[in-house]
């Protein structure tokens, strides 16, 4: 018998605005489980900051690393009950200098690389008015670019891959203006990023316009996949790139568009047709990004109607025996409802998240496993706590290191 990846969703299955007490009338979280939520913050920071202070860890990445840590203080400056609280660009301060120091100049993504401390660092410094830091930051990592277009080993995907450096040039460019980053070195790295996946399918004979491999395997999902490097692309504000979106990438989703198994769930790499996976790293959880910037961007329903599909499944499979993390967990699985939410406008996808977020407030009580970095943003606590701050501002709510 198939291992069980995944808890019986226990809340109600549909909205009822007469019922639920989570909602307020004008579609935001209603006070008391603000007040609910806020407390558990206070609560989950303690326990993530006393118990990474006993790791001891020379991981240093946003992923499962301090520079996670730092990324999440840095958020909560920007929303949740401690907004504008300046104490938390301070800790983001601290966690941030030893990754600063430790840069391994041989990795190059956000996620798993050197571009995400500096990409945190040049926008954690400039609010902290430190101008000179922020602008050497930025200046390493923007000198990173020669490194993703000179090796060709380095493969597209998001968490090792080019796509990785790729964000975290958008990421800098959100947050410090458009101005920070040369255009053409985005284009140069989206250039290269569309002509391998040309010759990956070419080689391959795919029917996919683009192709792309990791380990020798076409991976589908956010974390190594097509939809994470597609949904990037899709990001890029550069209308030099229009055409190649229009005439590659998007007969890419297509044909993405038809392997969605009947239960809304997606398969996690070329060939299989094992309908297990509820992560965002492989499954509908990553996929459903994919589907809803292609919906954004070319205005064709069906794009929308694959995204609800992947919705519901996450509602139905989504409360997951790996944890509470971004990554694998449950308050990952929650984002895609905030961003159909966001979307749509439909009440019943904030009911829907707020159900997972009570789910989160009882971490540790359902009998999940423990992860191997407990309390880091992609795996642990950390990004638990991220998810419940977006939360309370749902319009503004962002898949962390990933949604633009």
């Amino acid at each position: 018998m198939a291992e069980r990846r995944h808890f019986d969703n226990p809340f109600p299955q549909s909205y009822n605005e007469e019922e639920t007490t989570l909602l307020a009338s004008d579609g935001k979280i209603e006070e008391s489980f603000r007040k609910k939520i806020s407390d558990k913050i206070g609560h989950f920071l303690a326990t993530m900051k006393e118990g990474v202070s006993k790791e001891e860890s020379n991981d240093f990445s946003v992923y499962t690393g301090v520079s996670g840590i730092a990324l999440l203080y840095l958020h909560l400056y920007k929303a949740g009950p401690l907004k504008n609280d300046r104490e938390q660009l301070l800790e983001a301060g601290k966690y941030i200098k030893r990754p600063l120091r430790h840069l391994k100049k041989h990795r190059v993504t956000f996620l798993c690389g050197d571009a995400g401390p500096l990409a945190v660092g040049a926008v954690l410094y400039n609010l902290l008015e430190e101008f000179s830091e922020s602008q050497d930051c930025l200046r390493k990592l923007l000198d990173l670019h020669h490194q993703v277009l000179r090796d060709e080993s380095l493969p597209d995907e998001l968490l090792y891959g080019r796509v990785g450096y790729l964000f975290a040039l958008l990421f800098v460019q959100k947050h410090l203006g458009k101005d920070v980053v040369d255009v053409n070195i985005i284009l140069q790295i989206c250039h290269k990023i569309i002509k391998s996946g040309q010759q990956t399918s070419h080689q391959q004979h795919s029917k996919c316009p683009l192709m792309y491999e990791w380990h020798d395997k076409n991976y589908f999902g956010a974390a190594h996949g097509l939809c994470g490097i597609f949904y990037i692309l899709m990001k890029v504000d550069a209308p030099s790139l229009n055409s190649q979106i229009e005439d590659l990438v998007r007969p890419s989703i297509d044909y993405m568009l038809k392997l969605q198994f009947p239960s809304g769930n997606c398969p996690s790499s070329h060939g299989s047709t094992t309908d297990k996976l509820i992560h965002w790293c492989h499954g509908a959880p990553g996929w459903i990004y994919m589907f809803v910037a292609a919906y954004q961007r070319f205005e064709d329903d069906k794009y929308l109607t694959a995204a609800k599909q992947c919705a519901e499944v996450i509602w139905h499979r989504g409360l997951l025996q790996k944890g509470y993390g971004i990554c694998h967990g449950t308050a990952g699985n929650a984002y895609a409802f905030l961003l159909m939410f966001k979307v749509t406008k439909e009440k019943t996808y904030l009911y829907k998240a707020t159900k997972f977020a009570e789910w989160c407030l009882d971490y540790g009580k359902h009998g999940c496993r423990t992860p191997d970095r407990p309390f880091s943003l992609f795996e642990g606590m950390a990004g638990t706590i991220y998810f419940l701050a977006d939360l309370m501002d749902p319009s503004n709510a962002k898949f962390p290191a990933f949604e633009l």
